[in-house]
């Protein structure tokens, strides 16, 4: 009679993606998609470029007064959007 390892698939699929390096560039994709939804609508119109490099969100918004506004919630928005992936992905964002 054998017995068998039995895992759920996604402790499987966890695992894989660690061992293959892939989790982390999900992750910050998942956090750069969340984006729209954690920041709202009207903010999503007035933005233009995500991305993330050494744990800073770099996101690229059109209007100055926004911009600034943006920039005295940034601990606000890092707490949410991690959160959001589940993971602590990003430390800081910037504005530009």
């Amino acid at each position: 009679m054998f017995r068998r390892k039995v895992q759920p698939l996604d402790a499987v699929l966890n695992s894989f993606l660690r061992q293959e390096g892939l989790e982390t560039p999900l992750l910050q994709k998942r956090l750069v998609d969340a984006w729209d939804t954690v920041a709202g609508q009207t903010v999503a119109r007035y933005t233009q470029e995500r991305f993330i490099r050494n744990q800073t969100l770099f996101v690229k918004i059109i209007n100055p007064a926004l911009r600034a506004d943006l920039s005295m919630m940034q601990t606000e928005l890092i707490k949410k959007l991690n959160a959001a992936v589940g993971s602590m992905i990003i430390t800081e964002i910037r504005f530009y």
